[in-house]
């Protein structure tokens, strides 16, 4: 059997490959997000912030990880950004109602 550090050189823990992973999952949906808000002609800021303070979210715990802050300052300011854009859901527009043959 290998032992740590012997054999091929892959050292690329599969915590960086998630890590990895979320980034580009990320970019991608800020880019769909923000499309789709062109297409519908959705304007303002509060219909969009409750995307921007998920994404930040997101952003916030990477950067926890990246950097090894695990600690109370990213737990609260995940749980702020979280009250925080469930309180602006109100202010997303109405989606549509389906009959769903009723």
């Amino acid at each position: 059997m290998f032992r740590r550090g012997e054999g091929g050189g892959n050292n690329v823990s599969g915590l960086t490959i998630l890590s990895i992973i979320m980034t580009a999952a990320l970019i991608v949906s800020i880019l769909i997000t923000v499309s789709k808000r062109r297409k519908k002609g959705a304007g303002g800021i509060k219909s969009a912030l409750t995307s921007i303070c998920f994404y930040l979210i997101t952003v916030t715990n990477l950067v926890a990880y990246w950097f090894g802050l695990m600690g109370i300052v990213s737990w609260v300011l995940t749980v702020l950004l979280l009250l925080t854009g469930a309180y602006f859901t109100k202010y997303l527009p109405e989606g549509k109602e389906y009959d769903y043959g009723r």
